[in-house]
């Protein structure tokens, strides 16, 4: 599961609210912070755009899950929709990836970004993502679902992005041999 959206709309927190409701439901998965795998600085020779160090820091956590026999990512970051091959080669073999762009109105996403924003950022946070938001609208594919946040709870936001992926109604531990594996 991919969830991506502009800076302020809320990707961190939907992230963490789907986690939560997901533990709820005894469905096995695991969690990933995009905006951790590259932050780093300077930006590696020949990766300006630090994609190969996201790519590689991703393989290697979603390997250390995989390798406890989890099926199931969420991982957020502003662009991760519009790279499902990199994640998909980053998990390795043919994973079946649902992505959900979250989107905000300029207002709300600027409330946000000065509420979590105490540091010198918010400028650029706001400037970037209002590109951003115009970029994601512009260049997401159609298959990707669009869920609003604007003057709605997060419970009820993270419940619409678990629809998307199906997964509650794909896991019946009582008769899987190991429910951490995908239906």
């Amino acid at each position: 599961m991919l969830i991506g959206g502009r800076a302020g709309v809320g990707k961190t927190t939907v992230g963490w609210e789907v986690s939560v409701q997901l533990q709820a439901a005894h469905v096995p998965h695991c969690l990933i912070e995009g905006d951790n795998l590259d932050h780093a600085h300077p930006a590696p020779i020949g990766d300006p755009a630090r994609t190969k160090l996201t790519e590689a820091n991703l393989a290697a956590l979603w390997g250390n899950y995989a390798s406890l026999g989890y099926r199931r990512l969420i991982y957020t970051n502003t662009v991760s929709v519009l790279e499902p091959d990199l994640i998909a080669r980053a998990m390795g073999g043919s994973p079946r990836i649902t992505a959900v762009v979250l989107t905000a109105e300029d207002a709300t996403a600027q409330h946000r970004l000065h509420a979590r924003e105490i540091g010198s950022q918010l400028d650029a946070h706001v400037t970037r993502g209002a590109a951003m938001a115009q970029r994601l609208e512009a260049a997401a594919p159609s298959w990707v679902v669009r869920i609003p946040t604007d003057d709605r709870p997060v419970v009820d936001i993270a419940r619409d992005v678990i629809t998307a992926t199906n997964w509650l109604t794909c896991v019946t531990p009582a008769l899987d041999d190991d429910p951490r594996l995908e239906c």
